[in-house]
């Protein structure tokens, strides 16, 4: 007789990784793409934006998944994946953005890609638009500055919602939507240089995707009522550094310019603290009629990234840029990762907490990774590897605490560990911060023969999958 589970973890969590369409696949002018704004942001975004596609940005060729996705889906099914988080890349499916009719060659690439995954028993979760529109509309339109994006981009979704219905039943509209507050090209393809963007361009622009996103919903839901569509949020949660009441207020403003975002998503209105904040800094958000109707449109589930926590305080001198895209003052109980982010495995349980009471919506964690440099070895059997400890330690301590928070009685849907397979860095546009389980053998100089090695952390997750958390070491 087998002895009942002592997991926390539920029967049909989903587990799996995660990636994004133009950090891995490549193949950027291939079968009809058109440029997207990653084309031309060789450096992420430390910038600065090149005019056409160059050399030395590793994203035109990726670690060439767009090839080679067969190989790479057999891998995740190994490691025994329910779920296998990706995007869609909007520039294969319409080359310019403001087309009529979409590029079929884009939309059977996804429909082989899905197929490949459902063959092994994989759910596809699929984000809309992950940090990058296509460069026509950045170009021409100043990204969702311009509000005909919103139409742009409900012919898109509308078009993938159509075609894989039967395909795909997870989505997500926008990838860490609040990252646009701090990168405004990248995040929401603004091309209005960051230095020149007013206040109120930016939060007009916000408002336009969050039209967009609830909109997504709505046509999602009547394409295929039983597919759950959700948001995805940059979680960074915010500690006072000191009990000082100016500490406690300057981190509860911090969380609000993060809550706000999943709270129009949730709820479907803007929230009182938004409204102070546009009358206090002069904002007048333009509504056309029906807008606040289609934003009760709300997401089924809430999703996240999760990499560090930061501190806040009414000190400036103490506060700092570094991490992931917010900056914050640095947590002095915490020790940093070789990129400057401060390692928290406790932050995850506390933010899944904060948001499951704010929101008692189902939660997705669908980004939560270690990026470092690693050391490609041979193993025992004499098959290169890579011993990375130091990432088992990292996601194994987060999903204790994930743990923790089931058994606090949060509803956690899923996690999907960020960068499954090394690709291209998001923040700095390296190979060589390396987040995946699988290495593959490609450069910051962009060689090497993109051959893909099993890492020590493969065999690990395979084994928290298969004994669906138990063997974590609590």
């Amino acid at each position: 007789m087998s002895s009942p589970s002592t997991s926390p973890f539920p029967e049909g969590f989903l587990w799996g990784g995660a990636v994004a369409a133009n950090q891995l696949e490549g193949a950027y002018n291939e079968d009809g793409k058109g440029w997207s704004t990653q084309d031309v942001a060789p450096q992420g975004i430390r910038g600065p934006v090149t005019e056409v596609p160059t050399e030395d940005n590793l994203k035109l060729a990726g670690i060439d998944f767009y090839h080679r996705y067969k190989e790479d889906i057999k891998l995740f099914a190994e490691m025994g994946f329910k779920v296998f988080r990706t995007s869609i890349a909007w520039s294969r499916i319409f080359p310019n953005g403001d087309e009529l009719e979409p590029n079929e060659q884009g939309l059977q690439f996804y429909d082989n890609l899905f197929d490949e995954c459902h063959k092994y028993g994989i759910e596809p979760l699929v984000t809309l638009s992950h940090y990058e529109t296509p460069l026509h509309l950045s170009k021409q339109y100043d990204g969702w500055v311009n509000r005909q994006l919103v139409g742009f981009y409900e012919r898109y979704a509308r078009t993938v919602f159509t075609r894989y219905k039967d395909k795909v039943k997870y989505w997500l509209t926008f990838n860490e939507i609040n990252s646009i507050l701090h990168e405004p090209f990248m995040s929401g393809g603004i091309y209005t240089p960051k230095e020149q963007l007013s206040k109120q361009d930016l939060y007009q622009a916000i408002h336009h995707e969050l039209v967009a996103s609830a909109t997504a919903v709505k046509i999602g839901h009547e394409i295929n009522p039983q597919a759950k569509i959700g948001c995805m949020i940059l979680s960074m949660p915010t500690y006072p550094l000191t009990p000082n009441p100016d500490d406690v207020i300057a981190a509860m403003k911090s969380e609000h310019m993060n809550y706000f975002f999943g709270d129009v998503h949730a709820r479907g209105v803007y929230p009182g603290y938004m409204k102070r904040y546009f009358r206090e800094h002069g904002i007048e958000i333009h509504m056309e009629p029906g807008d606040a109707d289609i934003l009760k449109h709300t997401v089924d589930f809430i999703s996240f990234s999760y990499y560090v926590s930061i501190c806040e305080t009414a000190d400036s001198s103490k506060r700092t840029q570094e991490g992931n895209l917010i900056g914050g003052a640095p947590n002095p109980y915490l020790k940093a990762s070789e990129w400057g982010w401060q390692i928290d495995p406790q932050g995850l349980r506390y933010v899944l907490n904060m948001f499951y009471d704010r929101y008692q919506k189902p939660l997705f964690i669908v980004e939560n990774g270690l990026g470092a440099k690693d050391e490609l070895i041979t193993g025992e059997d004499r098959v290169p590897t890579v011993n990375d400890d130091y990432r088992i330690a990292y996601l194994n301590d987060h999903l204790v605490q994930v743990g923790e928070a089931l058994e606090d009685g949060v509803e956690i849907m899923g996690y999907t560990s960020w960068g499954c397979i090394d690709l291209v860095s998001a923040s700095t546009a390296q190979l060589s911060k390396r987040y995946g389980f699988i290495y593959v053998d490609r450069n910051d100089d962009g060689t090497g023969t993109l051959e893909r090695y099993r890492k020590k952390s493969f065999h690990w997750y395979k084994d928290v999958i298969a004994t669906n958390g138990e063997s974590l070491k609590r």
